[in-house]
């Protein structure tokens, strides 16, 4: 049964499972987000969702939950349950056991070990399955542990805060008390971000010119600290610098080869993981970084760097996502772009690779439309304050 044929209610039981598979933010990775529901008679007799230190999946939570109450009922989930053993047996032999007469699921699993095969499952034991409910919103869900099941990297995310004019930072170093371009609001999803991010990465530049924290501050609950990562081939970062002085094992940094090994014990001594990648024209490559951090089970990435990591990274064509932080400044021709570097991107776009142009161009066609926008508003709306901050 398809999308088409399902009622309201169908529609708002998963909105609920949706609901409930978002409260495993940053509890559940490496695992997808996972929310069940189990309906009789369209009321709620169960619900859950899953964390990966609770180890059982929301469905068998769901169904322990329900008792007696499952048989005959309808199951709600986000994700097509599990037909395969992994830390947990199947989720569908638990369906099936428990005497569930109607699964309605959200989107097959993008685990190739599953992909379908659950429903198969389902359907050879007579229970009715109804697929693509709020199917868009659920992909959006889980698109980070789809990008690192199906690629073995995890899911990129590049975020700015620009000035109208694209600039990222001044050419001097920020002031006291002006050293953000965008709005507290602004900070405010940056850490919302960060909170549902396994790591963050920035380049040794960033961390010399601003001495960033890299902290989730959300204050809410986490399985495994955020990862603070950091590309420095010279291996420069500063023992005094907040990452190194605030780590507590959260802390890798990526060098290059034939470092010095006193400052590596150094930085270990403090609780700072040093790893050596080979290096090619001056910078480790990206994608090596980004195996490693998949083997670590690190399924999304948040890219918090410089214009010229930015750029590295949009020319590799590892950027999956962009959020853009405007603020009505200008900062001038002089001050540092949201991408530059060696090969990369001013107003015309060099690229080796067709894709690798693609990326580029769509980015900086984000950044023209946004100012365009915002330059109108500023027009009609008149003066604004300061903290007006737009994304794309």
């Amino acid at each position: 049964m398809s999308v088409q044929t399902a009622t309201r209610t169908d529609q708002q039981w998963m909105d609920l499972a949706l609901e409930l598979a978002r409260q495993g933010e940053a509890l559940a990775s490496p695992n997808p987000l996972v929310g069940a529901v189990v309906v009789r008679e369209n009321t709620e007799v169960a619900h859950a969702f899953h964390t990966y230190d609770g180890i059982k999946h929301a469905e068998v939570l769901a169904l322990e939950a329900a008792g007696a109450a499952a048989r005959g009922a309808t199951l709600y989930t986000n994700l097509e349950p599990c037909s395969h053993h992994g830390r947990t047996g199947p989720c569908v032999e638990a369906i099936i056991e428990a005497g569930i007469g109607r699964v309605v699921a959200a989107m097959p699993d993008s685990n190739p070990n599953v992909n379908g095969r659950g429903f198969e499952r389902l359907r050879t034991a007579s229970i009715e399955v109804v697929t693509g409910i709020r199917e868009e919103e659920a992909r959006r869900l889980n698109e980070a542990f789809a990008c690192w099941v199906l690629t073995g990297r995890p899911l990129v995310t590049l975020k700015a805060g620009l000035t109208l004019d694209g600039r990222i930072a001044g050419v001097s170093a920020p002031t006291p008390g002006h050293r953000w371009i965008t709005s507290e609001e602004s900070r405010a999803q940056v850490q919302r971000l960060r909170h549902q991010s396994d790591a963050v990465l920035t380049g040794i530049g960033t961390v010399l010119a601003d001495d960033p924290y890299l902290t989730d501050r959300t204050g809410e609950p986490r399985r495994r600290p955020l990862l603070r990562v950091v590309l420095d081939a010279g291996l420069r970062l500063p023992l005094d610098s907040q990452l190194v002085r605030n780590a507590q094992n959260d802390v890798l940094v990526f060098c290059g080869e034939d470092i010095w090994m006193g400052k590596r014990l150094r930085l270990e001594q403090r609780g700072v993981e040093t790893l050596e990648l080979k290096e090619a024209a001056g910078r480790i490559s990206l994608h090596a970084v980004l195996g490693k951090l998949a083997e670590r089970q690190i399924t999304s990435l948040l890219l918090e760097a410089g214009a010229q990591v930015n750029a590295y990274a949009v020319e590799m064509g590892l950027v999956d996502k962009v959020w853009l932080f405007y603020a009505p400044k200008f900062l001038g021709a002089e001050a540092v772009p949201l991408l530059a570097g060696p090969g990369a991107i001013s107003t015309t776009i060099i690229a080796a690779q067709a894709g690798a142009a693609a990326h580029i161009a769509a980015i900086l066609a984000c950044i023209l439309l946004v100012c365009a926008l915002t330059w109108i508003t500023l027009k009609l709306a008149g003066p604004i304050g300061a903290r007006m901050a737009s994304r794309t």
